[in-house]
């Protein structure tokens, strides 16, 4: 039986486990303690899915709850997976948006065949400066 918390606070080490077990690790950097704490402490909506004690999920988002949440992190145990684990969590974060809020994520490259079967449109543009790129 899988449980739905909003708003739980979660470990850096709960974070990093179910990040590997998901193999968004691939993605995240796992290894910078400092950086997944500021991201869990700067998150504007956690929500998370338990089995038991064990954290099987996680939907981060940074938001202003009214225009637009940037689902940021969402991560399923690939043990998990299948079960309708991520929907329910994008549900649960839809639940805590104002009724215009439009919900906007980048897709994880092995992931892109799922967001349009649960509904999500793609988009042809999106444009990404990292910390090493020079604004020109």
């Amino acid at each position: 039986m899988i449980r739905y918390a909003v708003g739980e606070s979660i470990t850096v080490d709960q974070f990093i486990d179910v990040l590997r077990r998901s193999t968004l690790a691939e993605r995240r950097p796992v290894d910078d303690r400092d950086c997944l704490a500021g991201m869990l402490r700067h998150a504007d909506l956690l929500v998370t899915a338990w089995e038991q004690d064990l954290l099987v999920g996680v939907a981060r988002s940074v938001t202003d709850f009214n225009y637009c949440c940037y689902l940021s992190d969402l991560a399923v145990d690939q043990a998990h997976q299948q079960a309708g684990i991520g929907r329910e969590l994008i549900r649960y974060t839809r639940e805590q948006l104002g009724s215009g809020c439009t919900v906007i994520l980048l897709s994880a490259p092995a992931a892109t065949g799922y967001y349009p079967r649960i509904g999500f449109r793609p988009y042809d543009s999106a444009w990404v400066l990292h910390p090493a790129d020079e604004l020109q």
